[in-house]
């Protein structure tokens, strides 16, 4: 494995950032981006590795890899349509540690010509796969790392449900990047809780006013959940003020309970909040309590498809805990923060546990199920 791979390996999220002036889906997207100016600035916020396009059908060259490689020492990914040894040959010369290789244009010999060649010269190649039949031969050619793209190069049409169903076929061994599709921390936490070791982001830092900025918000934690949602309008509420979850609370003996999964925005991701046995509810995600003496127990896990992703530290029923911080604080992996949080207090919360997200319900309303917009804004303010 080279730098480019190893930069995206370990806990947490990791995110290629792009730099691109056009798309042939979207057009101009930035015309006057400048390799010079932008890595060093979407270094500093945070990224993994950049992704410079050095093809002319998205306003890039040969010479935006040079730029970038003068002025940052994050590890290069050059981006194209190879096809040739000498193409490979001459990315390394101008200073990339990767190369993307679409399987799409190539067959397997041709893949593992350019894969070997990329190897030899101390590059790794990003095998990027759009469907199941792809990632087979990603899988098949030892490929690692995988990226895989949620964009049809067909139509240029975006399906992150299909991506995420790729995701998760993929080998865990294997380095996964999401690419394509990641506009809102929603986005790029579904994919990281899929299995993806990073997000490919490209066109939303390009459209964005401060990309460095956008970037840095979309790998921002902790994320935000707004619970005891009842109400259409009060999900529009967490929304607009920047809630990354919204929990819908379907426990028969809670004050708040939702009759069901009510939609969400593409930036919010669903939570159902079950207590006892969990059933399908079409929400993404399920937060498990268990049962005890008629009401839920204090432990909870956050499951996606059935699998546990994080762990929920709460309070306990009704109850306080002094050492409820310090249980979160060591508790291993991802740790989503409950119980008795609101805008007074959460930033502490967050500055003693450094939870992957933060979870608040009855302390934001005006009566049980019916939110405080005001509460709602300031309490998703404070967590920022």
């Amino acid at each position: 494995m080279g730098r480019f791979s190893d930069a995206l390996r370990g806990p947490g999220l990791r995110a290629i950032a792009e730099i691109k002036r056009r798309s042939p889906s979207a057009g101009d997207l930035r015309p006057e981006a400048d390799p010079a100016t932008l890595a060093p600035a979407l270094e500093a916020s945070g990224a993994a590795a950049l992704s410079i396009l050095v093809d002319e059908r998205f306003g890039g060259s040969i010479d935006d890899l040079i730029t970038a490689r003068a002025v940052t020492a994050l590890p290069l990914l050059a981006k194209g349509f190879f096809c040739s040894e000498t193409q490979i040959e001459e990315l390394k010369r101008a200073g990339a540690d990767a190369v993307l290789l679409l399987l799409r244009d190539l067959d397997d010999g041709q893949a593992s010509v350019l894969m070997a060649r990329a190897t030899a010269l101390g590059l790794d190649s990003l095998v990027e796969a759009h469907d199941e039949d792809e990632l087979g031969r990603a899988v098949r050619l030892g490929a690692d790392p995988i990226g895989l793209n949620a964009r049809d190069l067909e139509s240029f049409g975006i399906d992150r449900r299909a991506q995420l169903r790729l995701v998760d076929r993929a080998p865990r061994e294997r380095v996964l990047v999401a690419e394509s599709g990641i506009a809102a921390r929603a986005h790029a936490a579904t994919a990281e809780l899929a299995g993806a070791n990073a997000i490919l982001v490209g066109s939303a830092l390009m459209k964005a006013p401060d990309p460095g900025a956008k970037l840095a918000d979309l790998l921002q934690r902790p994320l935000v959940k707004v619970c005891g949602l009842t109400r259409p309008e009060d999900v529009t509420v967490a929304a607009e003020a920047g809630a990354d979850m919204a929990g819908f609370i379907l426990a028969e003996e809670s004050p708040r309970r939702a009759t069901e999964v009510l939609p969400v925005p593409d930036t919010m991701v669903s939570v159902a909040v079950l207590v006892g046995d969990p059933v399908d509810t079409g929400a993404d995600l399920v937060q498990l309590y268990g049962r005890e003496n008629g009401h839920r127990a204090r432990e909870a896990v956050l499951l996606r498809n059935g699998e546990q992703v994080a762990t929920v530290v709460d309070l306990p029923w009704q109850g306080s805990d002094p050492l409820h911080l310090d249980r979160a604080r060591a508790t291993s992996g991802r740790v989503m923060l409950a119980g008795g949080l609101a805008a007074d207090n959460v930033r502490a919360a967050i500055h003693a546990v450094r939870p992957w997200a933060v979870d608040a319900a009855s302390r934001l309303e005006a009566s049980p199920g019916v939110k405080d917009p005001d509460l709602v804004r300031a309490f998703v303010e404070a967590a920022r």
